[in-house]
């Protein structure tokens, strides 16, 4: 972190440096523009003066130089445009003077019509002048004028050292501000690269440790990083707990039914002379181990597809009355049995919905199932549905047994059974009520559960159409 602040801090003070040095010569040059122009004007001013007494007139004309000479020691000079001096104010000699053709400010004014030269030495006079020539092209005449280049002239042209006092003590708080604002960066940073070295290490961190971060947005980020970390970790070690707990719990529910069929073949074997009847019953106790085997891997398998492929199910438009009428036929032998009544009120037509059929009817089917086995002989099965919106509102109940209040939190738990002896004993897998709860949250709706001792099960859910 401290090799970045050196490297823009570096930037910085190079930017810095560059706008100084760049306001310096713009200053510089804006007041040697501001002279020019007033030597410009006195050129322009004098050039009229000229045309009023001639040229040949050098007594006016150092007159009115000297008027304005007096305090500056103002120096002028006419030219011709071939180079020919024909006048100066500090040389009554000009026949001996040098052309001046190859003078800066000649050429420059002869070129766009003004021109300057800011310090140079004239050997005519032996001194260092600031030069500011313009050339008036209608009488082919230049206009020269000529301040002595003293200190008081160098005072006037050098630039307002203020801003560059102002520039450097800007940058001193600028850079006194970046530091500030480096040395919070580094401390999350630091914080922050703490943390990844503990989490990548496997360490334990506690959400107390948020503290270390600044009260400020950047230290928020940084918490809210962390936080989601921790989150995602607790997330993680829910889904391994979970995981273990789900095989264990397979691992339990397999082994009865396996248990129980490896007895009866093992017995049937030893026992080569066993009595027909006897056989033919070891054979079918097999076989229901079997069908509840079967039953136990399809609802496991049905929970794994929601779980992991859900959102590669095919869904279709389906008829929820359809359906609803295809899981009753299909039960109505157990219903008989049980001498259970059915009552269904739906809404008039199809009860069109998109959705996943299987998961659909694995809904219905569950819930039919839970009743017939655990609502007891000579009750009531009931299934209502209210559509509002293509929301529809189902509620399937019983008034049978009942389950007491404390088991209804662990209701839709995998392998989770209120009595788990007459739970095997009607052939439950225990994943029945989990495959609801999960079926309706595929298609976008939640259920609950109610109940009290001897007044039955009521489930209330929804579903998207």
């Amino acid at each position: 972190m401290k090799n970045h602040f050196w490297i823009i801090l570096s930037l910085f003070l190079l930017f810095a440096a560059a706008f100084i040095v760049f306001q310096y010569n713009r200053e510089k040059q804006y007041k040697t523009d501001l002279l020019d122009n007033r030597l410009q004007d006195y050129n322009a001013a004098l050039h009229e003066k000229i045309g009023v007494w001639t040229i040949a007139n050098h007594d006016s004309i150092d007159a009115w130089v000297d008027s304005h000479a007096a305090k500056t020691g103002l120096r002028v000079t006419i030219c011709l445009a071939s180079g020919t001096v024909i006048y100066d104010s500090q040389n009554e000699d000009v026949a001996a003077m040098d052309n001046h053709a190859d003078r800066h400010e000649i050429i420059e004014a002869l070129q766009r019509g003004h021109g300057y030269d800011r310090n140079r030495h004239s050997a005519t006079v032996d001194g260092d002048f600031y030069y500011s020539a313009t050339y008036f092209e209608q009488d082919s005449l230049i206009v020269r004028s000529a301040l002595p280049y003293n200190l008081e002239l160098e005072d006037t042209l050098r630039p307002d050292y203020f801003y560059l006092w102002f520039a450097a003590a800007l940058g001193l708080v600028l850079i006194a501000v970046l530091w500030t604002f480096y040395h919070r960066i580094g401390r999350v940073v630091s914080t922050l690269r703490d943390f990844a070295r503990r989490a990548g290490q496997g360490e334990h961190i506690e959400a107390e440790e948020l503290t270390a971060f600044p009260a400020d947005e950047l230290g928020e980020t940084a918490e809210e990083i962390v936080r989601l970390y921790l989150r995602l970790e607790h997330t993680k070690q829910e889904q391994n707990r979970l995981k273990r707990q789900l095989t264990q719990n397979i691992s339990h529910e397999l082994k009865t039914p396996v248990a129980s069929i490896q007895g009866y073949i093992e017995t049937i074997i030893n026992q080569p002379n066993m009595p027909e009847a006897t056989r033919q019953r070891f054979l079918e106790r097999v076989y229901a181990q079997t069908a509840r085997l079967t039953e136990l891997l399809s609802d496991i398998s049905t929970l794994n597809r929601m779980d992991d492929g859900a959102a590669m199910m095919e869904r279709e438009r389906v008829s929820l009355r359809a359906i609803i009428d295809d899981v009753l036929a299909a039960n109505m032998l157990q219903l008989e049995a049980q001498q259970m009544r059915v009552e269904v009120s739906l809404p008039d037509g199809d009860m069109p919905i998109t959705g996943i059929r299987s998961m659909l009817s694995s809904i219905f089917s569950n819930l039919v199932s839970n009743a017939i086995a655990y609502a007891g002989q000579g009750t009531t099965l009931t299934i209502t549905c209210d559509e509002h919106d293509s929301v529809y509102s189902f509620t399937v109940s019983d008034n049978g047994v009942g389950v007491a209040p404390q088991h209804l939190p662990q209701l839709f738990e995998r392998f989770y059974r209120v009595d788990k002896g007459r739970s095997r004993q009607k052939g439950g897998t225990g994943l029945g009520l989990a495959i609801v709860k999960n079926a309706v949250a595929l298609h976008g709706g939640n259920i609950t559960v109610e109940s009290s001792d001897g007044k039955g099960l009521r489930f209330r859910f929804s579903l998207q159409g």
